[in-house]
Order: C-alpha cells, then structure tokens, then sequence
C-alpha cells in the first residue's frame, strides 16, 4: 500500500463528500485507501456519505475525542507506506497524491511534506508552511514585528515569506489541514500528541519529525483549503482552544526559557481574549457566518455545462440569487461577481484551482464556489446552499 489518506469530519457531511470526490479523483493509478474518522456528527454524515463512498473506510466515534485522538485511531490501522492527514473542508488538485508521493521517494530523507494552500479568494495561505514557533518567533508574530518585516528570517521567521512560492523548500512546520508523512518517520517520532484536542498537533508533530532526523518539505502543489469549516470560531472556548495548544507547545519543548515563556503565555491569552471580542464584533455585524438575506446581495456566476448548468440555475432561483451564466471560461464575463461557481463534473478541480489561484489580486477577485451535482449542492465558504424546499445547511 502506498499511501493512506486520514480525514477526520464533524458536522461537514457536504464539505467532506467533495473533499472525498478530490481524493477519489486524485488516487487514480495510486494503491491507496481513505479512512473517515467521524467525531461524533450530529447531522448523519456517516450514513449520507456511506452510500455514495463505500470503498473508504469508517470509524465512527461515540464522542468527540478531538483530533489528535482521531487521527491516530486511522494511522493505528493505516497500512500506507506515507500517511496524509487532510482536512474536510479541502479540495485536491488531481495530481495533489501523485506529486507527493513522487516527491517523498525521490527524497529519503524527507520525513513530511505539506501543499500550497490556496484560501477561497485565490490567495495564498500563509499556514502553508512556518518556521517552528520558539518563544522569540512567536513574540515577534504576536506583537507584528512579523507583519512588519514579512521578508526577513529573523523577525518573519513564523511565515516564512522569504522563501519561494513557486519551488519545492525545506519548511520547518507543515500544515494538519494537508500534512504527508513518511510511516517510518511516525514510527520512530510517535503519532500526534493527544493532549492537543486541536490545533497544535500539526506543529508539534512537525518539529518531532525535525528532532528525529528528518527534513520538512513544502510543495508548490496547490489544494483549497476553506479554512475551519468544521469548527465553531465564534465561541469563547475555540479562542481558548487555539491558542492554549500553542502554550501546551511551548510547555513541552521550551520549558528552560523561563523568561521568554512567561511573556508569550501572558501575550497568548491577552491574544486569545482579543480574538474572541473580535470574533463578536463580526457576529453582531452579521458578517459571520453570512447568512441567505446577505448571500441575496451577492452576484454569481455560474460556470458549467449542459444539464448541470441548468440545475444550477434552477438552485440560484430557488434562493432568488442574482447570477449571470457561462458555458465556457469566466474571463470573459461579468469581472464584478462575488461568486464564480465551478461545475464539478465539467471542469477538473486542478483546473478551478488554477483559475482562481491565477486571478488579478490587484483588483477584488471573486470568490470560490463549486456545485456539486450528486448532491444538488453549491458549497461556499461561508454556506451550503441547497434548494428551498430542503432544509439548509450553514455552517
């Protein structure tokens, strides 16, 4: 077996069901397999998905043991020579898997490789790759030295913004949302840490390959990543959440510096606090998540083929969205759409990713959507859009 594909869901059943449309694609002349780890899902993700991916394998969990906890219940039982963990809430290029791989047996001393991360406007994301978070780059991170100097390695160590974009480079910490790891390396580092319930383990996990031998790689192979579709980021317990792993971090490999940890771990919960009054500025100005009367504002443009397209018509009147329409490529339309939307059965998701990841970003760009048409469903990524008459899903 040579690769194995770990996706851990909770609550994302129309998320994950293209995420696994990607995969499927994506494993074509790969000898592979794909777990779904469900953490508990409330709205029946395991029973829709079942019957429609009946070659992946699943676990279903009682409760929500996080996602360190469920990660390694699929490594436990994985049989892959590398191990990919990747998030629901993405989409594979079709080549993603092959390049991968490719690259991991060209390098043996590769212990992990992460992606090019595109977010839902076609912009990088700069989580794609990260220098270790020792107390002094998390300092200059925290208080925008960082943000200031995004090129320089002293002070832009957390992002790495000085090195390429568009070339394989040595990284030191790779991405959970789409993380390939070498099993021999797992098997002598020990799988995620499961005091991380989320968030975290990504890090750690990465900087335990480094410390046993092994380089990190980013490659310039490009997914979609929406970017915490499967957590609830308006409470105060996910502000907590992500910032206290960085201080279980911190705890467990920079102990000795006693000064400089006690100012970060002030710093991480005076930042945990700021984001979550963030987070309830956005809500009570309803700008999280966007809700239909907000989506009715915004203009799309459909972009497909034949009776698909008909059928996304059909879904943008059924929500009275305004919305212009394309049977070939979007360039030449109307350039102030809020939302181009990809039928998934007419274009490939390499060629959507690459449309989008190639946008002016001088001028606004629209934002990603697909249809995906063994569900009737239009994914954003602030909503599931559906026909009226169904129920709706937002996450």
């Amino acid at each position: 077996m040579k690769l194995s594909v770990v996706i851990v869901n909770y609550n994302v059943k129309y998320y994950l069901e293209q995420c696994l449309l990607s995969v499927e694609r994506a494993l074509v002349g790969i000898q592979g397999e794909v777990f779904v780890v469900d953490n508990d899902s409330s709205d029946d993700s395991i029973e829709y998905l079942k019957g429609k991916f009946p070659w992946v394998y699943y676990i279903e969990c009682k409760r929500n043991n996080g996602f360190s906890v469920a990660n390694n219940m699929a490594i436990r039982q994985a049989r892959g020579e590398y191990v990919m963990l990747l998030n629901p809430d993405t989409i594979l290029g079709e080549h993603t898997l092959h390049e991968c791989i490719s690259f991991m047996d060209a390098h043996p001393s590769a212990g992990g490789v992460g992606v090019r991360m595109l977010k839902e406007d076609g912009s990088f994301a700069l989580e794609s790759r990260r220098g270790v978070p020792t107390p002094w780059t998390s300092f200059c991170k925290m208080i925008g030295l960082g943000k200031l100097y995004p090129k320089s390695p002293f002070f832009g160590r957390y992002y790495m913004q000085y090195l390429p974009l568009d070339e394989p480079v040595e990284i030191d910490i790779m991405s959970g949302a789409c993380m390939t790891m070498r099993r021999s390396a797992l098997d002598q580092c020990g799988l995620l840490d499961e005091d991380f319930f989320m968030y975290g383990e990504d890090i750690d996990m990465s900087y335990r390959i480094l410390n046993a031998g092994y380089k990190n790689y980013y490659l310039p192979t490009t997914i979609l990543h929406y970017k915490g579709e499967s957590t609830q980021k308006s409470s105060y317990k996910y502000a907590i959440v992500f910032h206290r792993a960085m201080l279980i971090f911190f705890k467990k490999h920079f102990r000795y510096n006693f000064v400089l940890l006690g100012v970060v771990s002030t710093l991480i919960y005076f930042k945990a606090l700021l984001t979550y009054l963030q987070q309830q500025i956005m809500k009570r100005r309803h700008l999280n998540p966007v809700s239909i009367d907000e989506m009715r504002q915004k203009k799309f443009l459909l972009v497909g083929r034949g009776f698909n397209l008909k059928q996304m018509e059909a879904l943008m009147e059924s929500h009275k969205f305004y919305h212009s329409v394309s049977d070939g490529t979007p360039e030449k339309f109307d350039p102030t759409a809020d939302y181009v939307v990809f039928d998934t059965d007419a274009y490939s998701f390499e060629e959507i990713l690459e449309w989008f990841r190639h946008q002016d970003k001088q001028r606004k760009s629209p934002l990603i959507a697909t249809f995906i048409s063994q569900s009737q469903t239009i994914l954003t990524g602030s909503s599931v859009i559906r026909m009226v008459d169904d129920k709706e899903t937002k996450n």
